[in-house]
């Protein structure tokens, strides 16, 4: 008579399953990677007979450091416009830009598509020239295209070269030909190279007790001077300021912990700063202000343009989300990724962006910028920015990004005359409309957002 098994429950097949699903699971992964890793090896292989091809049988003698620092440079290129690849002369100026000392000219440059009589080409255009630097007070102007550094055509140049080539001792001449809107042919300006050292907050008070900082880049120290200019405006009015103009015109950026201790500055504790996330979503950190040495919640205005970038955007998004500032100006670069510097065995370095950051409501500003809550037409802001960048990326939500049109412009500002500034005058005119702000400016450094006319 045949034995009658029971039938296992459907529970027990279905745990007894799992583990081999889940096994499965691992195992297909693992060949994926092993697949990927297979063709990895596979490209290499042809690079190294390249490279052997050339060695044995190009028609001169080659110079194999060279060889492979340029393919270095060949396979960051394919990347966004930040990652950089750099020798080791140039990353040993990497590293000194940070604290603010450096020989050279005082131009923030970028490398910009463009198209001319249907040939698409690179041009190294200024992003802006740094306030008080040899290029500053030669004429440079946001938006310049240098086609020409001592003679030597910029067309097959790539950035960090540039750069080194306008990098020299103090007392030394550079020409520089550049072709700017307006201009019916390119010019050549003659520079002298300076020994630079950036002070990178600077101050003064107006009439009234309003006073007036400018953050010229974000440096090691930069929160630290920024105290100090602070403390000095105080001990010149004799009291607490009636209000504050941050001004972050023209600032390319720099380092992000600075762009945090700035805003934390002004920034009740508790409240985040700027959010940033790796590839994939992966490796969240948020920062945060803290209680200590919190700023008195008087008026601010911060202003902006198309040369405010990187760590000035994290700023300016940081106080326009928590309403601690109005932003005044134009929309700024957008540059809303963040690097990091890597020293390599041999003394050279790469730049290479890593994370994506985030304003305190989650706004990537990638491609768009900043957006300002009072805009203002100017005739100084022609620069290039984020969107007009090779291999930048895209905006997170798909929407195509575009320049900001000037008709978008809330107020009109006259172009400034020689040693004035306009825009700074209208915002300590909106600052003095003290009614207005005492009925809307914020009780805390983490109420509403204070609106002016």
């Amino acid at each position: 008579m045949p034995s009658h098994r029971r039938p296992r429950s459907t529970l027990a097949t279905v745990l007894l399953l799992a583990p081999f699903a889940f096994l499965g699971g691992m195992a297909a992964e693992r060949l994926a990677q092993a697949a990927q890793g297979k063709e990895v090896y596979r490209q290499l292989d042809v690079f190294t007979r390249v490279l052997s091809y050339i060695e044995n049988n190009y028609v001169e003698e080659v110079n194999e450091k060279k060889l492979i620092q340029g393919a270095i440079k060949g396979m960051v290129g394919t990347l966004d416009p930040h990652t950089l690849f750099m020798p080791q002369e140039i990353f040993k100026d990497m590293k000194v830009d940070t604290s603010g000392e450096f020989g050279g000219l005082g131009i923030e440059l970028t490398s910009r598509m463009q198209v001319k009589n249907g040939v698409r080409s690179e041009v190294l255009m200024v992003v802006a020239p740094i306030d008080d630097t040899p290029a500053a007070r030669a004429g440079v102007k946001a938006g310049d295209v240098i086609f020409k550094i001592d003679g030597e055509s910029t067309a097959e140049m790539d950035l960090v070269t540039a750069v080194s080539r306008m990098r020299g001792p103090a007392g030394s001449k550079v020409v520089l030909t550049i072709l700017r809107e307006g201009f019916t042919e390119a010019r050549d300006l003659i520079l002298i190279r300076d020994h630079i050292r950036i002070v990178s907050v600077e101050g003064r008070l107006h009439e009234g007790g309003y006073g007036y900082v400018k953050i010229k880049s974000f440096q090691e120290q930069t929160d630290r001077y920024l105290k100090r200019v602070l403390d000095e405006l105080r001990r010149q009015h004799k009291g607490e300021l009636k209000g504050l103009v941050l001004d972050l015109r023209n600032n390319p950026g720099g380092l992000l912990d600075q762009a945090v201790k700035v805003s934390d500055r002004f920034l009740a504790g508790g409240l985040v700063i700027v959010t940033t996330k790796g590839r994939g979503g992966r490796h969240v950190e948020e920062e945060k202000s803290h209680e200590r040495d919190t700023e008195a919640p008087y008026p601010m205005i911060v202003l902006v343009n198309g040369g405010s970038a990187s760590a000035s955007e994290i700023v300016a998004g940081a106080l326009q989300d928590h309403g601690r500032a109005v932003i005044m100006g134009r929309a700024t670069f957008g540059k809303g990724s963040v690097q990091t510097l890597i020293e390599l065995e041999d003394g050279s370095g790469l730049k290479l962006t890593i994370a994506r950051y985030y304003t305190p409501k989650g706004r990537s500003i990638q491609e768009k910028g900043i957006q300002p809550d009072v805009a203002v037409k100017t005739a100084e802001d022609g620069g290039p920015r984020e969107v007009d960048l090779r291999n930048h990326f895209r905006s997170e939500d798909g929407k195509p990004a575009s320049k900001p049109s000037p008709e978008e412009a809330s107020v009109v500002v006259p172009e400034s005359k020689p040693g004035e500034d306009e825009l700074l005058k209208t915002a300590l005119d909106y600052l003095r409309t003290w009614q207005i702000f005492k009925a809307t400016a914020p009780s805390s450094a983490g109420s509403p957002p204070a609106r002016v006319p």
